[in-house]
């Protein structure tokens, strides 16, 4: 007997699937670039957002419990002391701009195929990765001292994410 994958006990197609498991690494990544914050506060950023993802394998939500397994299957374990590499996109905006449409995409297709319950633990946890990511690590200052936890970029970005979810 052939095992079937995870995303056919919820409905979702290949590539439905891959949207909802490639969306929490793309917004770890875009609330990472949303302020250029240099490699030592990226790399503290996406352990942040690695450890928010890693968390979701302990949802209550078997869909978000699912999609953080897959994730952490595919890019590592925090726990084992895995790290993702830094990504610095050539065009931040662009990404981010990317970032939103395919979450607005993702929303649409919670609101098609499972629950609200189940939609409602995905995009709460998106927008926790995002919360944790741009809280990680000041922007500005002198040195490391100073600056501000949360950029006014950064807030844009996950207040936008947010945002277009709930839409």
């Amino acid at each position: 007997m052939i095992e079937q994958p995870a995303y056919t006990g919820f409905g979702f197609s290949d590539e439905e699937w891959g949207l909802l498991v490639g969306l929490p690494q793309s917004v770890l990544t875009a609330a990472s670039a949303a302020e250029s914050d240099g490699t030592r506060r990226t790399r503290a950023e996406n352990a942040a957002g690695l450890e928010t993802v890693s968390a979701g394998r302990e949802s209550a939500s078997p869909l978000v419990a699912a999609v953080a397994g897959e994730i952490v299957t595919r890019v590592g374990d925090p726990e084992a002391g895995e790290e993702l590499p830094v990504i610095e996109p050539a065009d931040p905006q662009a990404m981010i701009d990317d970032v939103l449409t395919r979450a607005k995409a993702a929303a649409a297709l919670l609101a098609q195929r499972v629950d609200e319950g189940q939609a409602g633990a995905y995009k709460h946890w998106l927008v926790e990765i995002a919360d944790q990511v741009v809280g990680a690590a000041s922007t500005g200052g002198i040195l490391g001292l100073g600056g501000d936890v949360v950029s006014d970029s950064e807030r844009r970005f996950r207040d936008r994410l947010a945002q277009v979810l709930n839409d």
